[in-house]
């Protein structure tokens, strides 16, 4: 925990008094004041958060975590769980659909495995920080050990640190994992206390009797390991998964360096749940992307008291949603910093 705890004391407040000043540049440029909604809202966070009047988002990056999941034996799932390190390999060939949009936005993509259960084969493009071979079945026992569970969080740092080689100037965050969405739910049940049957989704589009059965499963499951509401690492630890842990970790990582994190759907934003738990700092740092078709996503959401960008039904995961939110926050920073004030443009501004 100690370098947890490190990062933790990095995080400090984003700087409103650069906000305030950001607005004041905006309510100048040629347009009615607030006609630009939420690009104008999202330009004064970036700014707030790099303490930057100019900000310029060029290294766009989308961490996507991979990572499996004991509790996909269960069959909670409509796919079976060797699609996680097939679909590894389709991010590396460049081919899925978190490829797709980060070309269109102009991001690269940092894939990394935090728990495939199976050995990948090595890859230029393949970051390995296996914490284990999947994990544990939660319906019959936690997930993994409370040392798994910091690990999990430590590496997500790491990751961070070292791509900062290369510059970073906004994240996003992906997630790959068969069954992940019955941990998602879990998690959430535990720290918002809702009940699962009212949090809980279709996932990769499973049908009545199999989401039923997810329902129970998860159910049984915290009824087995007794996850301590008060306790993030402990609920982690107990229901939760790698990939989520390094996702938690990445957010941390990304708040201390004042970086803004824009977070993907419901796996991504079940580790920033975990993350506001840990140090609600962090919230002011999160930029959330969508709100997916997942039925916990909205109570999520409203728990953290986010508001998502767009509402497009989206589900894949992937770190899909996060690219389509980095291009409404690069906007937003362009309207700032590209438009013309009624002065420069020579233009009377309103009565």
């Amino acid at each position: 925990m100690e370098r947890i705890q490190k990062v933790i004391e990095k995080i400090g407040p984003i700087d409103q008094q650069m906000m305030e000043k950001t607005q004041k540049r905006l309510d100048l440029l040629t347009k009615p004041r607030g006609s630009l909604g939420r690009l104008e809202e999202l330009a004064k966070i970036v700014v707030g958060i790099k303490r930057e009047d100019s900000p310029n988002l060029k290294n766009k990056v989308i961490f996507t975590l991979a990572g499996d999941h004991g509790i996909a034996r269960e069959g909670v799932s409509a796919f079976p769980q060797e699609v996680t390190s097939q679909m590894v390999y389709n991010f590396l060939r460049g081919g899925a659909g978190i490829n797709v949009l980060a070309r269109h936005i102009g991001a690269r993509v940092v894939i990394v495995d935090m728990g495939v259960a199976c050995d990948l084969k090595p890859h230029p493009n393949l970051i390995i920080r296996k914490i284990n071979y999947g994990t544990k079945n939660i319906v019959k026992e936690p997930a993994m050990s409370r040392e798994e569970a910091i690990r999990s969080i430590n590496e997500g740092i790491e990751i961070v640190e070292k791509e900062l080689e290369r510059g970073i100037d906004i994240i996003g965050t992906g997630d790959m994992g068969i069954g992940n969405t019955s941990s998602s739910s879990a998690i959430i049940a535990a720290i918002t206390k809702t009940s699962v049957e009212e949090i809980t989704g279709r996932g990769t589009g499973i049908d009545d009797f199999k989401l039923k059965r997810k329902i129970d499963v998860i159910e049984k499951a915290l009824e087995t390991n007794r996850p301590d509401p008060n306790d993030p690492i402990d609920i982690l630890s107990k229901v939760g998964g790698f990939e989520i842990g390094g996702l938690l970790g990445i957010m941390l990582a990304g708040a201390s360096h004042r970086i803004p994190v824009v977070i993907d759907g419901f796996i991504s934003g079940t580790a920033a749940l975990l993350a506001v738990e840990i140090e609600p700092k962090v919230k002011s740092y999160l930029i959330p992307s969508h709100c997916s078709a997942e039925a916990g996503h909205k109570r999520m959401l409203s728990f953290l008291g986010l508001k998502p960008l767009l509402d497009l039904d989206l589900r894949l995961g992937e770190g899909t949603g996060a690219a389509l939110g980095i291009n409404m926050v690069d906007a937003g920073i362009k309207i700032l910093t590209q438009m013309a004030t009624f002065p420069d443009a020579g233009v009377s501004e309103g009565l």
